[in-house]
């Protein structure tokens, strides 16, 4: 069941209709609101398992076997006694589903290739990857350590920890949230309410535009040109390069806001991955704007544990590329996914370094106007090159072998003959894509200045709301609008291969 489908229209449809019955009167008194948050939260999970179950019951079992395992190594946490070994086994067990689900075939043939020996002969497990699981086990990790650091208590309610790592707008593709983020809002009254919903709605809608509007029409061009690459002329290749940039953006920020709106739509609220990634101006800015869930679980719960830049600059640097390598494997079971982690990890380190080696200059008080001048040409440049480094990285990350993603290089700088195809929607896109983030930007900015300190805060944390174009729909002419925004939306939706890429991972 994926959110782009009628399915999963029916499924919210039930899940919604079900959750506004405690909007009703009897709910509403004071005294049964415990009552009714239970009965809430406990709906709220069997949608989520049914969500879970819907790509295989078995997936629900890797799920509920999670839970139980940092459920129990938390409260142990908690309490005091063997508190690390409780932390380790908080840590470790998740982690060790984790690698054999995902990566113990994926070593297994490595062995095998690397000492030429036959992978039937090692033994392979016949197994699935459950649907979310990358996911949920960061976020499980994250819980256990963060009671161990006295940022969340343990909560003893089963409901609410299996609710936190199965809530099903998430489970698929995230964005990863911390206990601490969540857990308040099970403590607070969250129904769903028309608000709650005018805004959810839009959130999905813009999401959904994003995902079979923009992605599945760019990643039909993509899949075509990634297949027989030596076939196509240079350019068709440096252009479909440049695509998958494109399509990756709007396919994996399309499922997030996808699952902001539905959170938002049932009364909860999710986290931003994505803050206009491609307007950054260097690779330490890109990972502050990209799946920013991802970046920040492995500053927090791997680089700053490594030791961070506590240790002197060798080793900071080091721990830099240590992070990025592994979360390059997190991505996939895969040595591209490694050569991928390992190539941000690189750009991270040679930007450390010139910012080193650069020091902190302050800004000009009053810069001249060919200084002006000369700092937005700078910003730009920095701007378009960080954007083509992401582009020439994506190569190894969507390739399906070195060779291939060789190929696929050697072919952008060797223009020989082969197929010309001109995809006109690259172009289109790609513009639209530009506009669309200098707009948001402004806007945002001009939210930002005019915030209290109270509600700027809270947009730096979040900024969820204010970060999107909402129209109040009680009014006829936004209400118009937006239902020829919907309209459009199917009209130029391509209805072909609809999977989304993070889905994988």
């Amino acid at each position: 069941m994926i959110f782009n489908s009628l399915a999963f229209a029916a499924f919210i449809l039930v899940v919604g209709c079900v959750l506004a019955i405690f909007n009703a009167k009897p709910f509403l008194q004071p005294e049964r609101a415990a009552t009714a948050a239970r009965l809430r939260h406990g709906v709220l999970l069997v949608a989520s398992y049914v969500f879970c179950g819907w790509f295989d019951w078995r997936f629900c079992l890797a799920l509920a076997a999670t839970t139980a395992v940092v459920y129990f190594c938390a409260l142990g946490v908690a309490r005091g006694k063997r508190s690390k070994l409780w932390l380790r086994l908080g840590v470790v067990l998740p982690l060790v589903a984790l690698a054999v689900f995902k990566y113990f075939n994926f070593f297994v043939s490595s062995v095998a290739s690397a000492l030429s020996l036959d992978v039937e002969a090692l033994g392979t497990l016949k197994i699935i990857l459950p649907i979310g699981i990358s996911f949920y086990v960061f976020q499980a990790i994250s819980y256990v350590v963060d009671v161990n650091r006295g940022k969340v208590e343990a909560s003893s309610d089963f409901v609410k920890v299996a609710l936190y790592l199965a809530f099903f707008p998430r489970l698929v593709s995230g964005p990863i949230v911390k206990a601490a983020y969540f857990f308040p809002q099970l403590e607070e009254k969250r129904n769903v309410g028309l608000k709650n919903l005018e805004i959810g709605v839009q959130i999905f809608a813009l999401g959904l535009f994003k995902k079979i509007v923009v992605a599945d029409r760019l990643g039909a061009f993509v899949d075509t040109v990634y297949a027989t690459p030596n076939a196509f002329h240079g350019a068709v290749v440096t252009l479909a390069v440049v695509t998958y940039a494109l399509q990756l953006y709007f396919d994996f920020s399309g499922y997030s806001d996808m699952a902001v709106g539905v959170a938002k739509g049932l009364g909860y609220d999710l986290p931003r991955n994505f803050n206009l990634p491609y307007l950054s101006r260097n690779p330490s800015e890109l990972w502050k704007r990209w799946h920013i869930s991802l970046s920040s679980w492995l500053m927090e719960y791997l680089y700053i544990p490594l030791g961070g830049n506590r240790k002197g600059k060798l080793r900071a640097h080091a721990n830099l590329a240590t992070t990025m390598l592994l979360g390059g494997l997190w991505h996939g079971a895969g040595w591209t996914y490694v050569v991928w982690g390992a190539m941000h990890g690189a750009a991270l380190c040679v930007h450390k370094a010139f910012k080193d080696w650069r020091g902190k200059r302050e800004p000009a008080a009053n810069p001249s106007a060919v200084s002006k001048a000369f700092g937005a040409v700078a910003t730009l440049a920095a701007i378009f090159g960080t954007f083509v480094w992401m582009t020439l990285s994506l190569i190894p990350f969507r390739a399906p072998t070195f060779g291939d993603a060789w190929d696929i290089f050697t072919r952008m700088f060797v223009w020989d003959d082969g197929i010309y195809r001109l995809y006109i929607w690259t172009p289109i896109y790609a513009t639209f894509l530009l506009v669309a983030s200098v707009v948001a930007y402004v806007v945002y900015r001009k939210r930002c200045a005019a915030a209290s300190p109270e509600e700027l805060e809270k947009l730096r944390k979040t900024g969820v709301d204010a970060f999107y174009p909402l129209l109040d729909l009680t009014k006829l002419s936004h209400l118009t609008l937006f239902t020829t925004f919907i309209y459009l939306l199917f009209g130029f939706a391509y209805f072909g291969d609809s999977a989304f890429v993070y889905a994988q991972f």
